[in-house]
């Protein structure tokens, strides 16, 4: 049985505790072993198996337990970056020009540095 968006999410999580079941069951693991394992009580590992409403915590705790947290990568993947958000990310952290040295010129070596050739002669 898939789950899908026609599931109620009652459906959902009865299918959850399933399947959690299951796994656990493949493990040859008792409800006992399964929720010392998970730090969470027996009765607590009942309520997901049976398909209530757990905090996500428990249901995180479980996974880890019974090693299907890295399963989660599967069901929630990273979001894929659009071509045009990272190339206007690379563009925002580009370096737009070199800083290079500054020196200090004193102002009136700074006047006879260079001209364009057409001011009139200054007297020194």
């Amino acid at each position: 049985m898939l789950i899908d968006d026609l599931l109620t999410d009652d459906a959902v999580l009865a299918e959850l505790g399933r399947r959690l079941e299951r796994h656990r069951l493949e493990r040859n693991m008792t409800q006992a072993e399964a929720a010392e394992q998970a730090g969470i009580g027996r009765a607590t590992l009942q309520r997901v198996e049976r398909g209530e409403s757990v905090q996500a915590m428990t249901l995180v705790k479980l996974l880890r337990a019974l090693g299907l947290l890295a399963n989660l990568e599967a069901a929630l993947p990273e979001p894929l970056e659009s071509p045009i958000a990272t190339l206007e990310r690379q563009q925002r952290s580009a370096r737009r020009r070199a800083g290079g040295t500054r020196r200090h010129i004193p102002a009136e070596q700074e006047k006879d540095a260079w001209s364009w050739g057409d001011e009139p002669e200054r007297e020194r």
